[in-house]
């Protein structure tokens, strides 16, 4: 006679079955513990379930193993296997599609929450709205011959940007003579020299004067075509 279900029989035999895989009681208690139930609670209810044969064991020295009853499975045959393959194999195929649906709409959300909101695209509107129109008041003042920079102010412009390059152009000369001149039988190599005194070059910030002799030059040919 079967034990009752809510028994500690019934709840281990239930357990071993459910497995049906070899189990010793050390598997068992530790997965019923849910159930409050200890080792020793366990093992007496394995050993008289294995004796009243609800259940088979085996021992391989002083260990027991524990195993569902095989004959209360329906085993199927050769055929009803080849079955079970052919629609384990549209499963896959089935689970596989899913995926790719899943991910699918994950792109497509991930899309549409990069996507800005009514709110920032109103904004975003506004902010370019402000822009058009401040570059439109300049362009309608350059139209109307509004003279933007007055004559004298871009005068003082010119001969203050003239002498700064001029002077740049002055004293790169004179420390290019001077530095050949203490360098010209110099052991050291002039490389580590620099570093040692603390020099640098306009090329070490990242500046040439080429673009701005050139500006100078065409400064001053625009100024002889106007005089």
């Amino acid at each position: 006679m079967p034990p009752k279900s809510d028994s500690v029989e019934g709840i281990v035999l239930t357990f071993v079955n459910e497995q049906n895989r070899p189990l010793n009681s050390q598997n068992v208690a530790d997965a019923l513990q849910k159930f409050n139930l200890k080792k020793t609670a366990v093992q007496k209810a394995l050993d008289a379930l294995a004796d009243s044969s609800q259940i088979s064991f085996k021992e391989y020295g002083k260990q027991k193993i524990y195993l569902a009853r095989q004959d209360q499975f329906d085993i199927p045959n050769g055929e009803e296997l080849e079955e079970m393959k052919k629609a384990n194999s549209k499963l896959q195929e089935e689970l596989a599609d899913q995926k790719k649906i899943t991910s699918e709409l994950e792109s497509e959300i991930k899309s549409l929450q990069s996507n800005l909101t009514l709110e920032e695209i109103r904004s975003k509107e506004a902010k370019l709205q402000s822009e058009v129109k401040e570059m439109e008041e300049k362009l309608n003042k350059l139209q109307s011959g509004v003279i933007l920079v007055k004559p004298e102010d871009k005068k003082k412009i010119e001969e203050s940007f003239s002498e700064k390059v001029t002077q740049w152009r002055k004293r790169k000369r004179m420390f290019k003579e001077l530095w050949d001149n203490i360098t010209e039988n110099s052991p050291k190599d002039q490389k580590e020299f620099k570093e040692e005194l603390g020099l640098e070059y306009d090329e070490d910030v990242d500046v040439t004067f080429q673009p701005y002799g050139d500006m100078l030059a065409s400064l001053s040919k625009r100024r002889k075509v106007s005089r």
